[in-house]
């Protein structure tokens, strides 16, 4: 292939970089050429390293299974620019990570570390909590349908439901939630004006941007080490307590490695499933044909909920890095090339999707990629599907009519990214 083919133009690789692309839908516009035009092809944006984009549905899907070839924790696994790679270097001792949970780790780690609570998040045991999920839904409703007919539904309704419910899981207290959702905001919004936090003086030779983020994921490693000092010297039952108290081959996980476990269960846990409820919603406050169509029988919810995560898609991107020579669609990678997953413009991809621009509620086949696939299958997907499940459940019969009230706004993230305001009017029974 000549350097054209392979490529990506200017204009274009910069806005996968560009957190205001996700924020206002032009990273769609971008996905949509790349897939047709170059589907696997090399951006240079500025201050960044080179990396692959990977666009095709079928591309994604071979990468991801291949947990030898493409590792996640040689290189950064989230995009970051050439310098602030080299500073997280310097700072961690040449580590890319400042975090090392699940999404960050390779065989042999990943799979030992995801075994620790892997079994809390398959079918079995999350039936069980199915009743108490129904009552924290139920009064999440009736919160709504209190407001009396006008509401933000993210921040009053999408944001607090699966807060409650993986907190409780967790074990963190009911009224330390507030101060995870604003952990959580400020972390996967760092880059968002409006819910990044501000920064502060940074130290001498430490941008400010580096230091709101150090300060961040301090603050969740001070909460948390009090929680797993508690947990080991008082178990319970909880989701904390089998982080405490986790061993790896018979010695205990060190305080690094549990204080980022706790933080993707305490970030990851309910974001995505905010922003994906959120959507489901905005999706029905559209169309109202679908909404009627859902009421009239709730055995459809699921594909409800399946659409609104390929829609949604909250994860954007993750990154991956070749660990030798490699083929994927026909296109060489050499060894230690960079590659970006786009999730989202694999929800879209047209050989998959028929009118994959459009929200349909009773899509099916529906074989989105949100949750990624392989061995870094997110852990949580059968407690997200099930919490979003009820929630609507709960919601439809009561709901009559939705409608918005105002823009829908994006937030501004690269990474993970979704809907911060959505403002509605509606009425209930």
């Amino acid at each position: 292939m000549t350097s054209s083919e392979i490529n990506i133009p200017a204009d274009v690789a910069e806005t996968l970089v560009d957190p205001g692309a996700f924020a206002d839908g032009r990273i769609f516009d971008s996905y949509a050429w790349l897939r047709a035009n170059r589907p696997l092809a090399v951006a240079q944006p500025d201050g960044f390293d080179p990396f692959w984009v990977v666009t095709r549905h079928a591309d994604i899907l071979e990468i991801s299974r291949q947990n030898e070839l493409f590792h996640s924790g040689d290189r950064p696994t989230t995009i970051v620019g050439r310098e602030g790679e080299a500073k997280v270097r310097q700072m961690t001792g040449g580590s890319p990570h400042l975090v090392r949970s699940l999404v960050q780790m390779d065989a042999p780690d990943h799979p030992k570390y995801r075994a620790l609570t892997q079994a809390w998040f398959m079918p079995p045991n999350i039936r069980k909590l199915e009743d108490r999920i129904r009552e924290i839904a139920r009064a999440s409703v009736q919160r709504m349908a209190e407001t009396g007919g006008h509401c933000d539904f993210v921040t009053e309704v999408a944001l607090h439901f699966p807060l409650h419910v993986i907190m409780e899981i967790l074990g963190v207290p009911a009224a330390d939630e507030p101060r995870m959702l604003m952990l959580t905001q400020e972390l996967f919004g760092a880059t968002d004006p409006e819910l990044g936090r501000k920064p502060a003086k940074a130290p001498e030779g430490v941008d400010d941007g580096m230091a709101v983020m150090q300060g961040i994921i301090a603050d969740f490693y001070h909460y948390f080490t009090a929680i797993s000092v508690d947990r080991r010297a008082a178990p319970t039952s909880d989701l904390a307590t089998v982080i405490a108290n986790g061993q790896i081959d018979g010695v205990p996980i060190s305080e690094f490695e549990a204080m980022s476990y706790y933080m993707i269960v305490a970030t990851a846990g309910h974001d995505t499933t905010s922003s994906t409820t959120a959507t489901a919603l905005w999706a029905l406050a559209e169309n109202p044909d679908q909404l009627a169509w859902l009421k009239a029988d709730l055995s459809r919810v699921p594909g409800l909920i399946d659409e609104a995560i390929r829609w949604a898609t909250p994860v954007k991107t993750f990154m991956r890095s070749a660990t030798a020579d490699a083929e994927v669609g026909g296109q060489s990678i050499p060894k230690g090339d960079w590659l970006m997953l786009c999730y989202a413009s694999g929800n879209r991809d047209e050989e998959v999707f028929g009118d994959a621009d459009v929200f349909r509620a009773d899509r099916t086949p529906n074989k989105q990629l949100a949750f990624g696939y392989g061995a870094h299958l997110c852990l949580g997907q059968h407690l997200a599907k099930m919490e979003m499940r009820i929630l609507f459940e709960e919601l439809l019969p009561r709901l009559k009519s939705v409608k918005l009230a105002g823009a829908p706004k994006m937030s501004q993230a690269v990474f993970v990214n979704g809907l911060k305001s959505l403002p509605i009017e509606f009425e209930m029974v």
